[in-house]
């Protein structure tokens, strides 16, 4: 049975504000009630009230709300009381909760009690706190969707989908001498074929959200003085790196976070690669290998005045195999070349000039392409990598199935096993078997509060 115990909390972020709230959830929150408002309270209307202390004297006044289990947030009865928005006025009302019979709140102990009393699946809890976290508006949009259930429905539809086949194949295995004709009469193939695309469709949006969710890391690596910075501050759209025409001028890695049409990105601008004397520079070198080990794109930059850029072309070779790249031909004004992108060797280029923008919407498109993103984002919902990993595991086991379906004896009992392992992984992820350790692991990375 879930907890019933008072939590109370903080449920506002730390700092000054207009307003800051009190949340406390329980099966009975009377005592704190009487003991703080001092007032009857209607359910779900708010009431101006002053809030005591152990003597009687005022700590705060502002509003008092009930919500009577089970129509609250957690399924069980909250109480907020909102106040001023000072820390210490805030902190106090806790510590007055805490001597009424609660206990702080663990963190994300209000939406696991949400989660444990049925109010939302692990898929919307997880979203709660990618709602919080996101970086950019599309990324919020898209937590908005995960929240109000639209992952989870398309996964329960697949799950559902999924169990009525298995009960197909396993009502199958009673009737051996026909089970090959009942299964063909019954289409079989075809609605595994049907999952299977439909789980396709799933997956691809689900990696969409996780590009939203997670963003990516790009590291902007060359030979010194090709524009390495001055590529920065065109992204950024500010002066963050300094600009000079005096090679190594930048020392160690500068990490700024910009937004390419709602996919959130961290370019790391770094030391120019070469063979270095000064100490200072070597460590900077050292330090841009390791943003290179990490990062998920490169953005190689040369001299357009040097289109066959041997020292790049040399570089690209010592990067890890792994790690995609993207040629850029930088200073096109000064080499009187135009705004493009090519191809060599497979390798993506693109020509442009971080002085004046031109071609920089062309870097941005690379950059999206090769990240997998679509132009239009609004339909993803965002989705964490156990997510992904769930979905993946669950597509490994239909294609076993239908490897198997396909066989001339088709062996039905392998068919029911893989059917089932699918099921399995599709339903960790709205939480329907979820062992405790994940879910501590899961609300251990909440905030407070909430």
């Amino acid at each position: 049975m879930p907890a019933t115990d008072l939590i109370a909390a903080i449920a506002t972020p730390p700092g000054r504000g207009g307003v800051g709230i009190v949340r406390v959830s329980g099966s009975d929150p009377s005592r704190l009630i009487d003991g703080i408002v001092g007032l009857a309270l209607k359910p779900r209307v708010a009431t101006r009230a002053r809030f005591h202390g152990a003597h009687g004297e005022v700590l705060d006044e502002g509003l008092a709300l009930l919500f009577p289990a089970p129509a609250s947030y957690t399924g069980e009865t909250v109480l907020e009381l909102h106040g001023h928005g000072g820390p210490a006025v805030l902190g106090v009302i806790v510590r007055r909760c805490l001597e009424l019979g609660a206990r702080l709140a663990d963190p994300g102990e209000f939406t696991k009690r949400a989660f444990l009393n049925d109010k939302i699946d692990l898929a919307q809890a997880e979203a709660v706190a990618d709602l919080i976290d996101a970086a950019t508006a599309t990324a919020a949009r898209a937590a908005v969707r995960s929240l109000s259930g639209e992952f989870s429905r398309e996964v329960e539809a697949i799950v559902a989908a999924l169990i009525e086949l298995r009960m197909l194949t396993e009502a199958t295995l009673d009737f051996p001498d026909e089970d090959v004709e009942f299964m063909r009469a019954a289409d079989a193939r075809g609605r595994l074929s049907a999952l299977r695309e439909r789980l396709a469709a799933v997956a691809a949006r689900a990696r969409q959200g996780s590009l939203l969710r997670e963003g990516l890391d790009v590291v902007i690596v060359g030979p010194p003085n090709v524009g390495k910075s001055s590529l920065l501050n065109r992204l950024v759209g500010e002066e963050v790196a300094i600009v000079t025409p005096i090679a190594g001028t930048t020392r160690d890695a500068i990490r700024s976070n910009i937004e390419i049409r709602g996919i959130p990105l961290r370019v790391i601008d770094t030391a120019g690669l070469r063979h270095a004397a000064d100490e200072v520079e070597k460590i900077g070198i050292e330090r841009t290998w390791m943003a290179i080990e990490r990062a998920d794109l490169a953005l190689v930059i040369g001299d357009a005045r040097e289109p066959q850029l041997p020292k790049e072309h040399s570089l690209v070779a010592e990067l890890p195999s792994v790690l995609p790249r993207i040629m850029v031909h930088n200073k096109i004004d000064l080499a009187g070349e135009t705004p493009r992108q090519t191809t060599h060797d497979g390798v993506r280029g693109v020509w442009l000039s971080a002085k004046t923008g031109a071609g920089v919407a062309l870097l941005e498109d690379a950059i999206l392409d090769i990240a997998g993103a679509h132009e239009d984002m609004e339909g993803t919902f965002l989705a964490r990598e156990r997510h992904l990993q769930a979905l993946v595991a669950a597509h490994a086991h239909l294609a076993a199935a239908a490897e198997y379906l396909d066989a001339e004896q088709p062996p039905l009992e392998l068919v029911a096993e893989e059917l089932r392992e699918a099921q399995g992984a599709l339903s960790r992820i709205t939480g329907e078997f979820s062992a405790d350790d994940l879910l501590g692991e899961i609300f251990s990375r909440f905030c407070i509060g909430k």
